[in-house]
């Protein structure tokens, strides 16, 4: 928390949206509806929770256009309230900036050029030639391989992990426990063995990137692995070589993306998701979680796949049944072309 005050007037000139009550009152705090307190804002952004509204003890509230009469609290009107809220939150609970200097128990070498303004934390290790860009946090036991190469702004919490020759822009975020550049996993069979291809790309990563905990990102097998502007990775997602994400895509914990996997811009993923290697997804694409993607999607929608819930003993027997699906389609075939042949007249 900042430890100071806004009144929504404030707020409305940092952000934009239309008032409507009292302009000059003073927000120290964001919260939920269910759990507000007297100085705090909170937000509507869906109708289901139009009771909340009505019972939360918020002292000010932000709301859709639809939802402007739904109270008389304070409030500030807007597009997008969620988003509204998200950019509200950052202004009570800013990141902390980087606090210059080396701590005495990281390792850097001496070939290594480290901002002045840089924060490099305990135990952590910079490896010759790298380069740490200004106002960079570099947290606690974090290892930044040989000729890295990270831009200004960007903050590598605790244990994270970036081999050589990799490239990270300005303003990511990576979250402990990500990996990024590790091998691919390139192996040519041979006469019952299997024989290890060098991976010999590297993980490009553009700017304002954010990659949640133990999220791994594989180095290219001799293209690089590519992840665009304004991508966001949740927890716990393998990103295989030669992959490549598109600008502003999103993608929800413990999907799994195949090697050389082309995914488009602002596409939405949801959690589980499995990519297989060699496809292309096209722009706005939105897929499921749990959905098991195996082919090329060329055109923007929604897609979805996998086998809903349903009480146990039901699954068994539909899935019994699924296991005979290949004989009852030639079944049905075989019974439409016997229906379709003419029949023959009886004689009168």
């Amino acid at each position: 928390m900042t430890g100071r005050s806004y009144s929504l007037h404030e707020i409305a000139r940092l952000f934009g949206g239309e008032i409507e009550g009292d302009s000059g009152f003073e927000v120290r705090r964001v919260a939920t509806l269910e759990n507000a307190a007297p100085d705090s804002i909170a937000f509507l952004a869906n109708a289901r929770y139009l009771q909340q509204l009505k019972a939360t003890r918020a002292g000010a509230v932000i709301v859709g256009q639809s939802s402007r009469g739904a109270t008389r609290l304070p409030r500030i009107v807007c597009a997008n309230p969620y988003a509204y809220f998200a950019r509200v939150s950052a202004l009570f609970n800013p990141t902390p900036a980087a606090r210059p200097g080396v701590h005495p128990a990281a390792v850097v070498d001496a070939s290594a050029r480290v901002a002045r303004d840089a924060e490099i934390g305990p135990c952590a290790v910079i490896e010759r030639g790298a380069n740490i860009g200004a106002s960079c946090a570099i947290g606690a036991g974090c290892f930044i391989g040989e000729g890295v190469a990270i831009g200004s702004g960007s903050r590598l919490y605790a244990n994270v992990t970036v081999y050589h020759g990799c490239e990270i822009g300005s303003g990511v975020v990576l979250h402990s426990g990500v990996v990024i550049g590790a091998d691919g996993f390139g192996l040519a069979p041979d006469e019952g063995r299997w024989i290890k291809v060098p991976q010999v790309g590297r993980v490009r990563i553009g700017n304002d990137v954010e990659i949640g905990a133990n999220t791994t990102v594989d180095r290219g097998a001799i293209d690089d692995t590519v992840i665009e502007d304004g991508v966001k990775l949740d927890n716990q997602i393998q990103i295989g070589h030669n992959v490549r994400i598109g600008a502003h895509t999103v993608i929800a914990g413990c999907t799994g993306i195949a090697g050389s996997a082309r995914i488009g811009r602002h596409c939405r993923i949801g959690g589980a998701a499995g990519i297989a290697g060699h496809i292309t997804i096209a722009d706005g694409v939105d897929i499921s979680g749990f959905t098991m993607v195996t082919k090329s999607i060329n055109r923007p929608g929604a897609y979805t796949g996998g086998y809903v819930f349903e009480p146990h003993r039901e699954w068994l027997r539909n899935a019994a049944q699924l296991r005979h699906l290949a004989e009852l389609a030639q079944r049905v075939r075989a019974l439409e072309k016997r229906g379709t042949k003419p029949q023959k007249r009886s004689k009168p």
